[in-house]
């Protein structure tokens, strides 16, 4: 479930991270794309509608794609392109534009390739509807383009522009080479194809979505009479998507099905590429419970299989996705190791999330991280030295360093981030290794970035060097992290921003800022951490204390007990840790017991609703917005891998709902919804207000009509959400100190 808004900074959906929308509102980090070219000493750039180039290690800038170049013929202005990639040789490169939004992000739209050897412009899939073209990619060889349109697959060749169909059956609920709504929402598939080594044929998914129940929004605003949207959204309890990989040669456009074993409505399949150099398949197999995880090796000639690993956990199996899921153009690939006969794989079976080095020939697995921390994300493998590149922090949750180690298991931890650079790092590594775009931020310091020697760390110039630059770039700070440890022994992470004039002698009204959940922290040593987008103003200017923790259950790098003690106890865990923290903190002197408030979104919408309704004596002011007030409303996927099935255990999905504890609200309660919201569905609104009405709860209700999770569309929007908003906190939780 997701949102957005231009300073939006990691808010989350009800059960994911919202990141995706600093990437589509407000690029967090500040960085337009690039590309690094094969050789690694240079990088690709998009500038004012030109692609440029720039060389190492003095930024040299070269324009290989101009304006000129980039305007259709009979046109007089050029493609605007939202994102580009390039063949394997970087002779050619498709150029994504005109797109439009498929669910969460735009992966809909025209592709164009420029071909810098004849220096030619020409649009892809002409017969086909416009903005209908998805994750068009070369074929190993360059000669072909594949792409899906209609969720069918195509090829098109580049030399003479002739398109084939491969698939022909696609419908609505009949998806090849991309993805049904939960698979893109939960397990961030939406790329669904992939070229065989030697170009001749394509592995691709296909979705059967058929007897997934329709659920029907109500489009009340864009004609006289009211249209039904349906969507195919199977919620928890029900049977998923049958889902099976099939292999189709370009020569005859036929199918051979792999025999995955298992049935394929009870499990699912969330990663599948081809083998560097073969014509087998390595494929991730999740069960319906994300509890068990099996890989396979299929032949994709006669589809047989043999599964070569297999994981299981007590709670579930995460699925361990390397770099930014919410990219347009993020594909969860494996990383072949040791000439492809091994992989980088990623468990957390010894209680940490390390990295393994597993074998596709059976030989034992070798444990290449080791301690008591987790990895984070994997930046670079340099597989000449053999060397892993991997973001964590062992001694501070909400921070993010560079590590580097040896892949065969037998090397230190060595830390690279500079020492005195003190907050959250990110990488972007050159093909061979040798540059590094970094970027840095904390809490009071913007993002900034710089271009390294991968070796010593160091900046290319010392104009862009961050370390020499920090000083001036640093802000003073507002926001205070801590830790504070219940009567419960749990010890939270925590940010505060306090009043501007703060005066110990006075109490100040307190606003908690929830999300709570398995999909997403909020409390990151990052700039802007602790801005709240929805105000109107300046919280600590008016007198208010904003806080955030980050409770049991979160994905904090805290290790796997912590991350999943929160299994099946959704709604329960998670709002006993907030409270427990709460009331220490209401301990504090300056802290007004009486003015307490709490906000969130989606799954922070969740979380606020069961603190109003389980801790009343705590929460005084509540706004919710977009919240899953049922569990079991929401979708299988997410809801049955922290929650199990409600066949099964239902009596835990009703501890954790806010719906079984309305007839409990005591304080000032604003409910916000979408009536258009595909993820959360306005239908939990409904069923709340229903509960609330029943008991002669009152409380205050905005419904926006036809808008979706993020509240997004519509003129206006955000700017009466936001009065809304700060008008309602200003008056059920007046600002200054007493």
């Amino acid at each position: 479930m997701k949102n957005s808004k231009k300073t939006f900074i990691n808010h989350v959906k009800p059960f994911k991270v919202l990141l995706f929308i600093c990437i589509l509102f407000f690029n967090f980090n500040g960085q337009a794309q690039i590309n690094w070219t094969n050789d690694g000493d240079s990088y690709y750039k998009l500038e004012k509608n030109q692609l440029l180039t720039y060389t190492l290690p003095n930024h040299d800038a070269k324009t290989v794609i101009s304006k000129a170049q980039l305007t259709p013929a009979g046109k007089t202005e050029p493609l605007e392109i939202a994102h580009f990639s390039f063949s394997s040789d970087q002779q050619k490169v498709l150029l994504f534009t005109n797109t439009k939004k498929v669910w969460r992000l735009n992966t809909k739209g025209d592709y164009w390739v420029f071909n810098f050897t004849t220096n030619t412009l020409r649009q892809l899939g002409k017969t086909l509807p416009s903005s209908s073209l998805m994750f068009a990619k070369f074929s190993p060889d360059g000669n072909s383009i594949a792409y899906v349109s209609g969720n069918n697959l195509y090829t098109e060749d580049d030399t003479t522009g002739k398109i084939k169909p491969l698939t022909t059956n696609g419908t609505v609920s009949l998806i090849n080479g991309t993805f049904d709504w939960a698979y893109e929402e939960e397990f961030a598939c939406r790329d669904g194809f992939r070229w065989s080594p030697d170009s001749e044929s394509i592995a691709y998914w296909q979705i059967d979505a058929s007897s997934i129940k329709k659920f029907y929004m109500i489009n009340n605003t864009d004609s006289i009479y009211s249209q039904l949207v349906p969507l195919e959204y199977p919620k928890v309890g029900e049977t998923p998507s049958v889902c099976r990989v099939g292999v189709v040669k370009l020569s005859d456009a036929k199918t051979n099905w792999i025999k995955v074993p298992g049935d394929a409505s009870q499990n699912y399949l969330v990663r599948m590429e081809f083998i560097p150099s073969t014509n087998k398949l390595l494929i991730q197999q999740l069960n319906r419970k994300q509890n068990q995880s099996k890989l396979y090796i299929a032949n994709a000639s006669d589809g047989k299989t043999n599964m070569i690993q297999e994981e299981s956990d007590e709670a579930w199996v995460d699925l361990f996705q390397l770099g930014n899921p919410y990219a347009i153009d993020y594909t969860n690939n494996f990383s072949f190791l040791n000439e492809n006969k091994s992989i980088l794989w990623a468990s957390e079976k010894d209680g940490w999330r390390h990295l393994y080095q597993v074998s596709l020939e059976g030989k034992s697995e070798v444990l290449i991280t080791k301690g008591d921390y987790d990895v984070i994300d994997v930046k670079h493998i340099n597989a000449k030295k053999g060397d892993v590149y991997y973001l964590a922090s062992p001694d501070n949750a909400t921070q993010k360093y560079l590590y580097k180690t040896k892949l065969n298991g037998k090397g230190k931890n060595e830390l690279l981030s500079p020492e005195s650079l003190k907050g959250s790092h990110d990488y972007s590594f050159s093909s061979n290794g040798t540059y590094a775009r970094h970027t840095f931020s904390n809490h009071f310091t913007p993002y900034s970035k710089e271009f390294i020697t991968v070796a010593n760390q160091k900046a290319l110039t010392e104009k862009e060097s961050i370390l020499t630059k920090v000083k001036k770039l640093e802000e003073k700070p507002t926001t205070e992290f801590f830790t504070i440890t219940t009567v419960d022994h749990v010890e939270m992470d925590g940010w505060m921003v306090k009043p501007s004039n703060f005066d110990p002698t006075k109490k100040y009204p307190i606003v908690f800022y929830v999300y709570t959940e398995p999909a997403g922290t909020t409390v990151s040593d990052t700039y802007n951490s602790s801005k709240n987008f929805l105000y109107k103003g300046d919280m600590a200017e008016d007198g208010y204390i904003y806080i955030s923790l980050d409770n049991r259950g979160t994905p904090a790098p805290k290790g796997r007990e912590w991350r999943k003690s929160i299994y099946k106890k959704i709604g329960v865990i998670n709002i006993n840790d907030q409270a427990q923290a709460a009331k220490e903190i209401l301990k504090w002197d300056f802290v007004d017991p009486e003015r307490v408030a709490v906000w969130g979104w989606s799954g922070g919408g969740s979380a606020t609703l069961n603190l109003m309704f389980q801790h009343p004596e705590i929460y005084k002011t509540g706004i919710a917005v977009a919240a899953v007030a049922n569990q079991l409303t929401y979708d299988n996927i997410y809801q049955e891998r922290y929650m199990g099935l409600p066949q099964e255990n239902m009596e835990d999905f009703i501890a954790g709902s806010p719906i079984t504890y309305a007839k409990n609200l005591e304080g000032n309660l604003l409910y916000i919804h979408g009536t258009g919201d595909d993820n959360v569905h306005y239908q939990n609104a409904e069923l709340l207000l229903n509960e609330l009405i029943k008991y002669n709860k009152q409380f205050q209700f905005m419904p926006y009509p036809n808008r979706s999770h993020g509240l997004r569309e519509g003129e206006g929007t955000f700017e009466h959400l936001s009065t809304l908003y700060t008008n309602y906190l200003k008056l059920h939780c007046p600002p200054g100190g007493r």
